[in-house]
């Protein structure tokens, strides 16, 4: 790959590891390119966002390919995963301490299998309050973390496919299809309130965006050999 092909557009399928931003990810790919090439700039983005306690797909364009990221943003995107029962956290996932616990002594198998439906087409969805979305010029993780209080509207998502992989109380493995702007420790949280107990999400990992797969992507350490 040459330096022209890069600014004229490349496309970089990153298999994210936990603990790394996407915003880490794009500099680190951003900087290997621009030392390689001795360059001053480049244009670098990712097609959305992944949090740091989730791993998998990330897509990267560089060059003029970075006025497709709204392109690849709008398809559906895969995940895999576990909801945790039993107990829930503010940020709905495990980046928080455990705030309420719940008794699962009478939880079934079955509850849990049946629980699946209420998830499935198009439902309304509230984003969680550890999240990046903005309010009134404000990130809504700024109001969680400073204790303040905001309404958060619903918005409408769409979930074309849900299912259980693996039941093991109180681990549930998944997999889901879902449209952009869905919240994937919402639906953890809200699977557990469906319940009348608690769920959060342990585990996330992207697989799919569109027709892209996550075993098609590199890491960032064969991306660091090939761009030494």
């Amino acid at each position: 790959m040459t330096e022209e092909d890069y600014k004229e557009g490349q496309l970089i399928l990153i298999d994210k590891p936990l603990g790394w931003t996407s915003f880490q990810v794009v500099n680190k790919v951003r900087w290997l390119i621009k030392k390689k090439f001795h360059l001053k700039k480049l244009k670098v983005g990712h097609a959305g966002t992944l949090d740091p306690l989730a791993s998998g797909l990330l897509i990267v364009c560089t060059g003029k390919f970075t006025k497709k990221i709204d392109d690849f943003q709008a398809q559906e995107k895969e995940y895999t995963g576990t909801f945790t029962l039993g107990a829930t956290t503010p940020s709905y996932d495990a980046e928080t301490e455990i705030n309420l616990r719940f008794n699962l002594s009478e939880l079934t198998e079955d509850a849990v299998k049946n629980n699946v439906s209420h998830f499935i087409g198009k439902i309304q969805q509230q984003p969680p309050i550890f999240s990046a979305l903005k309010k009134e010029g404000k990130r809504l993780y700024e109001y969680a973390r400073s204790g303040e209080e905001v309404a958060i509207p619903t918005r409408e998502i769409l979930i074309s496919e849900f299912e259980l992989t693996r039941i093991a109380i109180p681990e549930v493995d998944f997999r889901v299809v879902c449209s952009k702007g869905t919240y994937i420790r919402s639906l953890a949280h809200d699977f557990g309130k469906k319940l009348n107990n608690g769920a959060y999400l342990s585990k996330l990992r992207r697989t799919k965006i569109g027709d892209f797969h996550v075993d098609n992507a590199v890491s960032i350490e064969y991306l660091e050999t090939i761009l030494r």
